[in-house]
C-alpha cells in the first residue's frame, strides 16, 4: 500500500478519498485553487497545495501545476478523483512519467473508453449493443450538421470528452441547430477542455441503468452490481439507487455479462461504469466512465465494499482481493444530490454563504461544505450527496423522504423539495420512470415556494429584535435604535408605527412590536395580523416557538440583514430593513438587463441601435460550468452594451441597457433577466 497519495479534486469526494485513506494509514495532501483556500476539503485534508487561480482552467485542470504539487508534498500516487482531470489520458500519463502512480485505469485505457466515440466502437467489438450514431466525433459545425441530418429526428449531441449532462442537447428541430451545436461545443470545451461532439439518436422514455466493473489489469474483471439513475433533469442525474429498480432477470444478466465483457476485452485495470439505456425488454451501450462515480456510495451501501480502498489496492498492485462469487448484496440504497439551485427560477445555481447547514441523523453524508462556506459560481453547484440504506427499496424511499425533510440548509436555495417530490412520484414508487419524466412533467409543477407563513415572519422579526439594543432583554419600549415608539400605543400594547420591514421573494411585512412581558413574550403585529409569541433556545440555531398554546421547533440564524427561518414548512430567508430606513416598495421599472449571477460572458448578441424582441438571446453567460441566456423580455432597441465575451461579471451587473418600444409591456421588465 501507499505511505501518501494526493487528491487532485476538490470538494465532497476530496473528503471522501481522504476519510478512505486515513482509515488504511495512508497520508493524503490535497490541492486547492484561490477561491478555495478556506474551502472544507482544504481544512479536511490538513495539507493542501495552492496551485491557481479560481477558474478550473487556471488550476484543477493544470496538468503541470498538478503533478508539481504530487512532487512537492512527497505523494508516491494521484488520485484524481471524479470530473476536472480523471478521464484525461494525458493526465494519467503525466502522473506516470512523473514516477507515480495513477489511481485509476491505465491511460492507453481511458483513451479507449474515456471518449464516448471511440468507447462506442469498443462496444461494438465487443458485441454489445450501441445507439445508433456517429462513432467518431468532430468538433467541425459542419459535420456535425450532416450527422443530425442522417438521423430521424430527435437526436441527442453529446460531448465526446465528458458526462454529467454538460455538453449535452436534444435536437427536435433544423431551426437554430448550429446555434445548439456552438452552444454544447463551448459548454464541452469548458467543462472538459474538448469541443468535440459525437451524435446519437435520441432513446425516448428509457432508463438509465449502469454497471459498476473493477479489474486487475491483467484480464480479470468483475461487476459490483447495477444501479438505477433514471430520475435526471436535462440528462442531469438527481436520484440513484442500487440495486436497479426490478428489471426482467434476463435482461439484468445481460447487462452485467456485456459490461463485464467489455472490461475483459481491454484488460481492464482499476473500477469504472457502463452505463446503458434500456426500452423495454432491449439495451443500448452509452458510454464508459473509467474513473470513480458520483453515485459509487449505493453501491458500497449495499455490498459493503469500500470502493476508494478497492482502487487504492488496486493501483497498488494488490490485485482485486475478491471473486465474482464473493460479491454479494444486501437491502437497497437511494442517493440524492443537494445542489444549490433554485428550481422556480429554471434552475439557476444559487450562489452565496451557506449561514447554517444541518443534515439529518443517521444518514451518510457526503459534503464538500459546511456552515459560512461561500457556493461560487466556478464549480459544480453540488454541495452534498445524502446516502440512505433499508432492507427494501420502497423502506429506503420512504427514508430518504424523511432525510429530506430534516436536511435544513439556509442562506442558498436547494432543490432539496423537488427531490421530495421526484420520491413521492407514483412513477418512482412503481419504477414506471424513464429518463424524459422530470423534464416532460416539471412545466406543469409548482415550483416556487410558498410565500412564508406568518409565524415564520413572526420569528423572524422577534430573532432580530433580539440583535437589537434594548430588545427584548431590556424592553422594546427603551430602545434608542427604534425611534418613534414612546407615543401612545395603538391598542393591544401594540407600537402605532412599525419598526421592522421582513422582505421574503414577493412577500412582505411591516412589523409592530409590543413590550416584552417577564416571561419573554410579546405581541408583534405582521402587517395587521397579531401574534403572541416568544422564543425557547434549544442549544445553537435550534429554538422551541411558543405561539400562545402552540408549540414548534425552529431553526433561526442571522447573517448580517438576513435572517433565516426552518420551520415545519420549509426554509425562508428574510432581508430586515429598520422601517424608518425602508426605500419604497415601487422601484423605477427600467430596460436593465442583469446577469443573475457571478460569471464569465461567453457571447454577446447585440450592439447599441439593434432592434430586439422580446425572448431574443442578447448575451450568454457561463457559470459553475452551465450556459445560461439573458433574454430581453420586451421588444426595444439596445440603448448600450456592458460586457464583452470573456469578460467577468457580478451578480446583478448591467450587460445591457434597453429602451422599451412602442407596445412594450415594461411591467414585465424586471431587474434580473429572464434565463432562458
Amino acid at each position: 500500500m501507499f505511505d501518501k497519495i494526493l487528491i487532485a479534486n476538490r470538494g465532497e469526494i476530496a473528503c471522501r478519498i481522504a476519510r478512505s485513506c486515513r482509515r488504511l494509514g495512508v497520508a493524503v495532501a490535497g490541492v486547492h485553487s484561490a477561491a478555495d483556500r478556506d474551502a472544507l476539503h482544504v481544512r479536511e485534508i490538513g495539507e493542501s497545495l495552492e496551485i491557481g487561480a479560481p477558474p478550473a482552467a487556471e488550476s484543477y485542470l493544470c496538468i503541470e501545476r498538478v503533478i508539481d504539487a504530487a512532487r512537492r508534498c512527497g505523494a508516491q500516487a494521484v488520485h484524481p478523483g471524479f470530473g476536472f482531470l480523471a478521464e484525461n489520458a494525458a493526465f494519467a500519463r503525466a502522473v506516470e512519467a512523473a514516477g507515480l502512480a495513477f489511481i485509476g485505469p491505465a491511460p492507453q485505457t481511458i483513451e479507449r473508453l474515456g471518449d464516448k466515440a471511440s468507447a462506442k466502437r469498443e462496444a461494438v467489438a465487443a458485441g454489445v449493443p450501441v445507439v445508433p450514431g456517429t462513432q467518431t466525433a468532430s468538433e467541425d459545425v459542419a459535420t456535425i450538421v450532416r450527422s443530425v441530418r442522417e438521423l430521424a429526428l430527435p437526436v441527442l449531441l453529446k460531448a465526446a470528452a465528458g458526462g454529467g449532462g454538460k455538453g449535452m442537447r436534444v435536437i427536435r428541430s433544423l431551426d437554430g441547430v448550429e446555434s445548439e451545436i456552438a452552444s454544447a461545443m463551448r459548454e464541452a470545451r469548458s467543462a472538459f477542455g474538448s469541443p468535440a461532439l459525437i451524435v446519437e439518436q435520441m432513446i425516448e422514455r428509457g432508463r438509465h441503468v449502469e454497471v459498476q466493473i473493477a479489474g486487475d489489469g491483467c484480464g480479470n474483471v468483475i461487476h459490483l452490481l447495477e444501479r438505477e439513475c433514471t430520475l435526471q433533469r436535462r440528462h442531469q442525474k438527481l436520484v440513484e439507487e442500487a440495486p436497479a429498480a426490478p428489471l426482467p432477470k434476463p435482461l439484468r444478466e445481460a447487462l452485467l455479462a456485456d459490461a463485464v465483457r467489455l472490461g475483459e476485452r481491454l484488460a481492464y485495470r482499476n473500477v469504472g461504469t457502463v452505463e446503458f439505456i434500456v426500452q423495454g425488454d432491449r439495451y443500448y451501450f452509452l458510454e464508459v466512465n473509467p474513473r470513480l462515480q458520483v453515485e459509487h456510495p449505493v453501491t458500497e451501501e449495499i455490498t459493503g465494499i469500500d470502493i476508494v480502498e478497492l482502487m487504492l489496492r488496486i493501483a497498488a498492485g494488490e490485485g482485486l482481493g475478491m471473486s465474482q462469487a464473493d460479491v454479494t448484496h444486501r437491502g437497497h440504497a437511494v442517493e440524492v444530490r443537494i445542489c444549490a439551485e433554485d428550481p422556480a427560477a429554471g434552475f439557476i445555481p444559487s450562489t452565496g454563504r451557506i449561514a447554517q447547514l444541518a443534515f439529518p441523523p443517521g444518514v451518510r453524508v457526503e459534503t464538500g461544505v459546511d456552515a459560512g462556506s461561500e457556493v461560487t459560481s466556478w464549480y459544480d453547484p453540488m454541495i452534498a450527496k445524502l446516502i440512505v440504506h433499508a432492507p427494501s427499496r420502497e423502506a429506503a424511499l420512504d427514508r430518504m423522504q424523511r432525510a429530506l425533510a430534516e436536511l435544513s440548509v439556509l442562506g442558498v436555495t436547494t432543490n432539496g423539495a423537488l427531490l421530495q417530490r421526484l420520491l413521492g412520484l407514483p412513477e418512482t414508487r412503481s419504477a414506471s420512470f424513464h429518463t424524459r419524466l422530470i423534464d416532460e412533467r416539471i412545466a406543469d409543477w409548482k415550483l416556487a415556494a410558498d410565500e412564508p407563513p406568518v409565524g415564520a415572519f413572526a420569528v423572524a422579526a422577534y430573532a432580530w429584535l433580539s440583535t437589537q439594543r434594548g430588545g427584548p432583554a431590556s424592553g422594546v419600549w427603551s430602545s434608542d435604535a427604534l425611534t418613534g415608539w414612546t407615543m401612545a400605543d395603538a391598542g393591544e400594547g401594540l407600537a402605532p408605527i412599525p419598526a421592522l420591514y421582513l422582505r421574503a421573494g414577493a412577500a412582505s411585512a411591516a412589523i409592530r412590536f409590543s413590550a416584552r412581558r417577564s416571561d419573554g413574550s410579546l405581541r408583534l403585529a405582521v402587517n395587521q395580523t397579531p401574534v403572541e409569541l416568544a422564543l425557547r433556545a434549544l442549544g445553537e440555531d435550534r429554538y422551541l416557538a411558543l405561539f400562545g398554546e402552540l408549540r414548534q421547533r425552529v431553526r433561526v440564524v442571522l447573517d448580517g440583514g438576513h435572517i433565516h427561518v426552518h420551520d415545519e414548512v420549509g426554509a425562508h430567508s428574510f432581508e430586515a430593513l429598520p422601517y424608518l430606513s425602508y426605500i419604497g416598495a415601487q422601484a423605477e421599472v427600467s430596460g436593465d438587463l442583469r446577469a443573475p449571477m457571478m460569471g464569465m460572458i461567453v457571447a454577446v448578441n447585440a450592439q447599441p441601435g439593434d432592434a430586439v424582441k422580446a425572448g431574443d438571446v442578447v448575451a450568454v453567460l457561463e457559470s459553475m460550468k452551465m450556459e445560461m441566456r439573458i433574454t430581453a423580455q420586451a421588444d426595444g432597441v439596445i440603448e448600450s452594451v456592458h460586457c464583452r465575451a470573456g469578460q467577468t461579471v457580478e451578480r446583478n451587473a448591467v450587460v445591457v441597457k434597453m429602451k422599451v418600444g412602442e407596445g412594450a409591456d415594461p411591467g414585465n421588465l424586471e431587474q434580473e433577466a429572464k434565463i432562458a
